[in-house]
């Protein structure tokens, strides 16, 4: 069974601390990888190198890899150049994610050109791409992704306060590729709902893995 077929339908979790986050280590994404496995998750959504590797120590479920890495003022981060992707096929993974909006890249190659230069360079690899909204979506599939997840959806300047389910809604609508259901997914009748527009498979990340996220909700909800 390849890496889509195990997620098609379930749900990823994305097993993610970042440097001034609380649970920043690879050892401890490696246990909470292992909590969502025991939990039902069909798969992982994962951010460097060596919290993938600590994953793999873990668990056997298809791994989306990325590599977030700031270049300067450039507000595109997510697996941004051929630099993060040849990292991250030196790890051998199930399917890599970049982001696949329209903004302009660090190095200044057009998102297009990225996409086609990654499926050249590595022909039998699985790429997502991260989009924002329709046209990203619709640009991503033309020039050869194999799927795209609506993971940037309100976080770009251009869709900010959208609603991630409508989006959703309208690139499923729009291209012919798997779609992922992805950002601010946050309770599991969003994510159920996600399923019946018609994603290919859900992620969900914060509402399961960033306990300071989560406490915030319940004190901010309690102190109104």
């Amino acid at each position: 069974m390849t890496a889509l077929e195990k997620i098609k339908g379930k749900l990823v979790v994305s097993c993610q601390a970042l440097e001034h986050e609380p649970l920043h280590s690879s050892y401890i994404m490696g246990r909470m990888a292992y909590a969502a496995f025991e939990g039902g998750a069909s798969g992982i959504r994962a951010n460097t190198v060596s919290d993938i590797k600590e994953i793999k120590k873990n668990v056997d479920l298809p791994i989306i890899g990325i590599i977030k890495k700031n270049y300067g003022d450039c507000p595109v981060f997510i697996t941004p150049t051929m630099v993060e992707v040849d990292q991250l096929m030196e790890e051998g993974l199930d399917i890599i994610a970049i982001d696949a909006t329209l903004r302009e890249r660090p190095d200044r190659v057009s998102t297009e050109d990225f996409i086609k230069n990654i499926k050249a360079k590595y022909p039998n690899s699985l790429i997502m791409g991260d989009i924002s909204n329709v046209e990203e979506a619709v640009a991503a599939e033309k020039a050869g992704i194999d799927m795209v997840g609506t993971t940037l959806v309100g976080y770009t300047d251009y869709t900010k306060g959208n609603d991630p389910l409508t989006e959703l809604k309208k690139v499923v609508e729009a291209v012919s590729i798997p779609v992922i259901g992805e950002g601010n997914i946050d309770t599991p009748e969003k994510a159920k709902k996600a399923l019946e527009i018609g994603a290919f498979a859900v992620v969900v990340g914060g509402a399961i893995t960033r306990p300071q996220q989560i406490t915030k909700k319940f004190v901010t909800c309690m102190n109104k």
